[in-house]
């Protein structure tokens, strides 16, 4: 089963690092990945430009409308995100208890189960298909 791992962290964690102190985060980070990678339970991981880069979008009005900054109005902003492959959601906080950045404490890990829509995918395509063949 997939997981989606949303990376937290916590504002001045990071920049109050010495420089060697990141070096080693990101190294010992970076080794782990490699090793999750290996062992086929890492599927995919990006970063995150930090928060203040983020451009939010909304619909009102019948139109798009943007605000400059993230969505949400917390402490922790995004910082990255992975997608792990474990067997249950016991596996997949095994996994995640030992990223070096969470170990580290530079914020929190929120794990939530990737949803299959495959079914619903071929429900509405069936549907769209009937749709298209009465319009014709």
């Amino acid at each position: 089963m997939k997981y989606i791992c949303l990376g937290y962290l916590e504002p001045g964690k990071f920049e109050g690092m010495t420089e060697g102190e990141r070096h080693a985060t990101f190294d010992e980070c970076f080794a782990y990945n490699d090793h999750l990678r290996a062992s086929g339970h890492l599927v995919a991981e990006v970063a995150l430009e930090p928060p203040e880069s983020a451009l939010t979008l909304y619909w009102k009005n019948g139109k798009v409308t943007t605000t400059d900054g993230p969505y949400a109005e917390t402490k922790e902003q995004l910082g990255g995100i992975q997608i792990l492959e474990a067997r249950d959601l016991n596996h997949a906080v095994q996994l995640v208890s030992q990223l070096p950045g969470f170990k580290y404490g530079l914020g929190p890990v929120e794990i939530r189960p990737v949803a299959d829509l495959n079914e619903i995918m071929k429900e509405s395509e069936q549907r769209r298909r009937k749709e298209t063949s009465r319009q014709c």
